[in-house]
């Protein structure tokens, strides 16, 4: 195998096809990366679970495969001089790197001990621009649960219907929801779970631009096609929450806040909230008004924000992480607060039509003089 790369373009790959090399694994090619030079280049990463492989434009000179140690073959690659660099790979899996005037030796592995990634048959696959996609991702993925006693809810439902596209999580605390209305029909209906750390390297491949990314589902697996990159993964098998169930609709009290106006009040007051010392932020909301407080063994903090609408004086306490979390999350300037009473959870919708999401957080149970 012979070929000639960029050297910037190279690191690149490397990174992206590194996020899924195995760290231990008795099957010792998994700690590398799978370097295959056809009509493309291609750099692949497989922990068994999840794969990314990276298609490259390269100089190829002659057609082969095998497979580096990750760590010592990026360093290698990182530190070369600015310029092209010629990978030569002879039979034996002696491999020589070279760049101008520096040149390395390495040993290879043999790419037949190099598992092949699961293969992804489908007829069509959903496309939705990244932009969207890793907005949808972001803005729900930290709510998975990481409590692998319900291993279901450590990842995200996807569910594709003919008019959207919808992701949820939930962690028994609370519950995040997206929704994209594409303007072209999908003209698909599947419903599918991915874990959470998959996605998380999906979210890190996305960019913000508005060509597509695709998805596509197979019998057991799940295939992400973003720009040169691909990312395949076991989907997660379960019953996922019906979360169209739990969460409230018809609450009686609605208001609408500013969110950095909110956000900034319960960001203050949670100022002296830690692992150590946790405690639940106590909101008041009243007519034109919410008021927060925290109180802990360091002190106690107060803040307060405007808002619209009647909040009958409804006092309730929330997780001061997981309600920042919801209100970071939001995409919009404002939003709505919907409520019922001191035990029922506060649910984030939009205060603009054009938007379709939902931030459920359940309540604390509030004590005395708290």
């Amino acid at each position: 195998m012979k070929f000639t790369c960029e050297k910037s373009i190279l690191v690149s790959a490397i990174s992206v096809a590194s996020r899924t090399v195995a760290v231990k694994n008795p099957i010792p090619a998994l700690e590398g990366i799978h370097v295959k030079a056809g009509n493309y280049l291609y750099l692949t990463g497989f922990n068994l679970e999840t794969g990314i492989t990276v298609k490259v434009d390269a100089e190829i000179s002659e057609f082969g495969e095998c497979v580096f140690p990750a760590r010592l073959f990026f360093d290698i690659i990182r530190k070369m001089p600015d310029d092209e660099v010629t990978v030569f790979v002879d039979d034996h899996q002696i491999a020589k790197l070279t760049s101008g005037k520096t040149s390395f030796n390495i040993t290879a592995m043999d790419a037949s001990d190099y598992p092949e990634l699961p293969d992804v048959d489908s007829e069509k696959g959903v496309a939705i621009a990244q932009s969207i996609l890793r907005e949808m991702i972001s803005g729900t993925i930290f709510s998975a649960s990481e409590n692998q006693a319900r291993p279901i809810h450590t990842g995200c439902l996807f569910e594709v219907e003919n008019d959207s596209v919808t992701v949820v999580a939930v962690d028994g605390y609370r519950l995040a929801r997206r929704t994209y209305h594409p303007e072209k029909p999908t003209e698909r209906s599947m419903k599918f779970v991915v874990p959470a750390a998959a996605l998380k390297e999906v979210e890190k491949i996305l960019t913000d631009t508005d060509e597509d990314a695709v998805f596509t589902l197979g019998r057991k697996h799940i295939l992400f096609e973003i720009g040169n990159a691909t990312l395949v993964c076991r989907i997660l098998e379960g019953e996922f929450l019906d979360w169209r169930r739990v969460v409230p609709s018809n609450n009686p009290i609605k208001l609408t806040a500013n969110v950095d106006e909110i956000t900034d009040s319960i960001e203050r007051v949670s100022l002296i909230v830690s692992e150590k010392l946790k405690s639940p932020v106590r909101c008041r909301f009243t007519d034109g008004a919410a008021d927060f407080k925290t109180t802990t063994t360091i002190g106690n903090a107060h803040d307060c924000c405007s808002l619209a609408g009647d909040g009958a004086d409804l006092e309730i306490g929330f997780n001061c992480k997981y309600l920042l979390d919801a209100m970071r999350a939001v995409p919009t300037d404002e939003v709505t607060l919907e409520l019922s009473n001191s035990l029922s959870p506060i649910v984030l919708t939009p205060a603009d039509d054009k938007y379709d999401f939902a931030y459920m957080v359940l309540p604390v149970r509030l004590k005395a003089g708290e």
